[in-house]
């Protein structure tokens, strides 16, 4: 995906940060099938301890924040499919990130600039904020998740997935370390 040099409206540069999100996710998830089950689910010693529970937790994060909230959908948090514990093979993983993704396209399919600056109210979060807001807190927490993994990558010895922008997006090879 090539930018033109264009201006972008904010419902352009949502659904471009949103699909690099998409993108960035899916080469990680790649990346840990590579490793194997045993040790996606290794203590990593991260903030959700192992890979594939980081992963999902990135997936949590899109499904409360893009869908519960964005899209008053807030049933998926009563799905069990969610819940770390149940995520049990590779299988269950892409379910549910699946599941996210299709929420996430009918958040996309009705996006505007207006709807992008109409409030939003996360649960746990206080304060005033906007839709737009609450698109940039789901990808940069997907971004730092995602860090936490390129560390547990390297005291594996091992590289890590893409995840810059621009490689990520126009398909291009670049050195991640």
């Amino acid at each position: 995906m090539q930018h033109s040099g264009a201006k972008l409206s904010s419902k352009n540069t949502m659904i471009r940060l949103m699909a690099y999100d998409r993108r960035a996710f899916e080469a990680f998830e790649r990346g840990a099938t590579r490793l194997g089950w045993a040790e996606a689910v290794k203590n990593r010693e991260i903030g959700h301890l192992s890979i594939k529970d980081t992963l999902v937790h990135i997936l949590n994060v899109h499904d409360s924040l893009l869908i519960a909230v964005a899209q008053g959908k807030r049933e998926v948090w009563k799905d069990p499919a969610r819940k770390r514990e149940n995520i049990k093979s590779w299988g269950d993983l892409r379910r549910y990130r699946e599941r996210v993704w299709r929420g996430i396209d009918d958040l996309t399919a009705g996006l505007t600039d207006a709807k992008l600056q109409r409030a939003a109210k996360v649960p746990w979060f206080s304060g005033r904020y906007t839709l737009e807001d609450v698109i940039f807190q789901s990808s940069f927490e997907q971004a730092h998740h995602l860090g936490e993994i390129i560390g547990a990558y390297w005291q594996m010895e091992k590289s890590p997935p893409q995840m810059m922008f621009i490689p990520t997006m126009l398909g291009l090879r670049s050195s991640t370390r």
